[in-house]
């Protein structure tokens, strides 16, 4: 899909919608560049160039020291782009037959190009999506990100009965040692200990038991149920 003269670039989406990405996990608006080049796989020179071109075309505030934040209009761009590759997502798992591992840079080079009408049939065909295959909220048409009750799984002690809310990793071999293990948005959990100084997190899932790091357990947003 064309941007018109006004409109931010492909990559310049692809950014926007990083950095909105990893505020609402951190739940702080401002960004550090050296973050946003290892969630974008880019040098850090790299980063701030464009980051200069967004600030330049009003889509970010850079606050030396503090980092970058989205402006208003900089988070409608966001969340337009959110929105189109985790419809797009959606559709490679569910129509496609894609693995929930296999569709985020698959999504990064087709929901540019996606127009709005085909976005919408893609939508359809998916079952009117509210969340991507790795749990994510899908924005709505006006621009509006659904709020979710759900906390890091590594930040509870033991004894809760849990529900996975969603998967923050575009890891594929962590998302493929997942789905494995059945730790999926969905699926019902006991955590049943944890081990002190950061140590692993013991889940029952089922019947069964399984053992994870705490890397893993901060990939895993929970929620609590009855």
């Amino acid at each position: 899909m064309p941007n018109s003269p006004d409109s931010p670039t492909t990559i310049m989406q692809d950014y926007l919608a990083e950095i909105y990405r990893i505020a609402s996990y951190q739940q702080e608006p401002y960004v550090s560049t050296s973050e946003l080049a290892d969630r974008m796989e880019k040098t850090a020179p790299a980063v701030v160039r464009m980051a200069s071109r967004l600030d330049e075309a009003g889509l970010i505030e850079h606050e030396r020291y503090q980092g970058i934040r989205l402006t208003q209009r900089g988070e409608r761009e966001a969340l337009a782009s959110i929105r189109r590759h985790r419809i797009v997502e959606s559709f490679l798992v569910k129509v496609m037959g894609l693995g929930w591992h296999e569709v985020h840079k698959e999504s990064d080079k087709l929901a540019g190009a996606v127009s709005e009408k085909l976005l919408e049939l893609m939508e359809k065909m998916a079952g009117h999506p509210t969340r991507c295959p790795h749990g994510e909220p899908i924005p709505t048409r006006e621009g509006t990100m659904p709020k979710l009750d759900d906390i890091p799984l590594a930040d509870l002690e033991p004894e809760q009965k849990l529900v996975i809310s969603r998967v923050n990793t575009h890891d594929p071999e962590k998302l493929i040692y997942l789905q494995d293990i059945r730790l999926i948005p969905g699926q019902a959990i006991d955590l049943v200990a944890r081990a002190p100084f950061n140590g692993p997190l013991r889940l029952r899932i089922d019947r069964d038991e399984q053992v994870i790091g705490v890397e893993l357990a901060r990939a895993l947003r929970v929620c609590q149920r009855p």
